[in-house]
């Protein structure tokens, strides 16, 4: 999907990049589209509140299926309507409720209301989509909480799992792929200990069988910067701590598994196949990375990526992408690609860069990447006797390559000071600034042989005479 300046949205098929579907939608603000790419979602400039000026269009026939009004859209509460991964389920956040859609048929309407006083907030779980955690933030004395209830009508009577929080201002909600965990970040604006002015975040984790419900057992004290977990979901990674900050994994009961030691981090990235992981310091920190080998518990490579704004693996785990971006900075756009050892691949500047990712691609698609580096360690090259030196074969081919090629001599270096010098010097006696003579130069110069011959000649003459 691309979205263009004069509110012009095209659809393209990337296996081909053939437009499939073109939209007009005037005084566009965002769109979306859903996971499987079957609705396009928009949100446009609102004129009067009896115009809908939020819409779900169907990618295939361009039809509006619904239709709703927004006032105004925030990071936190686009897309309005909220699809699972497997599109299985379809719902949005209204007033002390979650209202749940047909995916296949909007023209259903509400099929199904789930019933939450004073909600503020809701996360949808990934893949499968069957379950739904609820944010109610505190109120009149009464602290907040975190509820976890199923998608499923008849299962709705009570929450799975709930944890309820004091001096709480807002949450980070964040679902293993499996639906069987959900990391909860819970935000404070205001610190106890007065030693952060950014206020306190705390680490809670719940599972829907209802085995675990509590904090996270974090060493350090501070901030919780980040949290990821793996894409298996049997691990979760944390950045934590005042700076330096620490680094743990996590199994699925909390156990520490691994230290990845401290520095000067706030950002974890799990590549897709589990094995690799980078950790690194955005943002307003230098841009430090450390990667590091999970199966072999190892450090593998580390370098910097400054003043990056999005960072993400590859589909195939292989390569982890920074970028800089505008607005955030105006200035060094560009990307760069790392391979999964840290060094760099590839580097590309852009006088403005505004968005850069992945093309979504599964990652079973991929066999790992061990099993890569063996199958290009078994391909028969040609061996060198020694390091630096090439085989017989090559040495001859390059040799003829170079007997039948001129090789140009390079310029030697000449300062600014003498390149004016040597054009002040055309102006005056006809040759030009490269050393070629013009025609009148010539004239000249051929005059001022002749004139040399001839006076040689009348000397010689003198000369017999005498």
């Amino acid at each position: 999907m691309v979205i263009r300046s004069d509110s012009h949205i095209s659809i393209y098929d990337t296996k081909n990049f053939v437009e499939i579907r073109s939209l007009q939608v005037p005084n566009v603000l965002s769109a979306s589209i859903s996971p499987h790419g079957t609705y396009i979602q928009t949100f446009q400039k609102s004129t009067s509140p009896q115009d809908n000026n939020v819409h779900v269009w169907k990618t295939d026939t361009g039809e509006s299926v619904y239709q709703a009004f927004r006032k105004n859209m925030t990071k936190a509460s686009w897309p309005l309507i909220r699809f699972s991964i497997d599109e299985a389920v379809a719902c949005r956040l209204a007033t002390n409720e979650v209202q749940f859609f047909d995916p296949e048929d909007f023209s259903k309407g509400i099929i199904n209301r789930l019933r939450v006083p004073g909600i503020a907030t809701f996360e949808l779980s990934r893949t499968p989509g069957s379950h739904v955690a609820v944010f109610v933030p505190e109120s009149k004395g009464m602290p907040g909480n975190v509820q976890i209830f199923s998608c499923s009508k008849e299962l709705q009577s009570q929450p799975v799992a709930r944890k309820s929080f004091f001096r709480c201002s807002s949450v980070l909600l964040n679902w293993n792929c499996g639906s069987t965990g959900l990391l909860v970040v819970v935000q404070s604006d205001v610190d106890k200990t007065n030693q952060s002015y950014y206020g306190e975040t705390k680490l809670n984790y719940l599972t829907t069988d209802g085995t675990y419900e509590g904090l996270v057992p974090l060493r350090k004290e501070g901030p919780v910067h980040d949290a990821q977990w793996s894409f298996s979901s049997n691990e979760f990674a944390v950045v934590y701590g005042f700076m330096p900050a620490m680094v743990t994994i996590f199994d699925r009961k909390c156990n520490p598994l691994l230290e990845l030691g401290t520095g000067p981090f706030n950002t974890i990235r799990w590549n897709p196949k589990g094995k690799f992981i980078c950790i690194a310091g955005f943002g307003n920190l230098p841009g430090d990375m450390a990667f590091w080998d999970y199966v072999e518990k190892k450090k593998v490579g580390a370098t910097k990526a400054e003043l990056s704004v999005s960072s993400e693996w590859s589909a195939d785990g292989r390569y982890f992408m920074t970028a800089t971006t505008a607005p955030r900075l105006q200035v060094d756009n560009g990307i760069k690609i790392f391979h999964h050892n840290g060094s760099l691949y590839f580097k590309k500047m852009f006088d403005k860069l505004f968005q850069v990712e992945w093309k979504p691609v599964s990652p079973e698609k991929f066999g790992d990447i061990a099993d890569l580096l063996k199958s290009v360690d078994s391909l028969n090259l040609e061996p060198a006797t020694k390091q630096g030196q090439v085989s017989k074969t090559t040495q001859a081919s390059l040799k003829a390559t170079i007997s039948n090629t001129t090789v140009q001599k390079p310029a030697a270096y000449r300062p600014p000071h003498a390149k004016a010098a040597a054009t002040v010097q055309a102006e005056l006696f006809g040759a030009s600034p490269a050393g070629e003579m013009s025609k009148n130069a010539l004239k000249n110069k051929k005059k001022r042989e002749k004139q040399r011959e001839k006076k040689a000649a009348e000397v010689t003459g003198t000369g017999s005479q005498s």
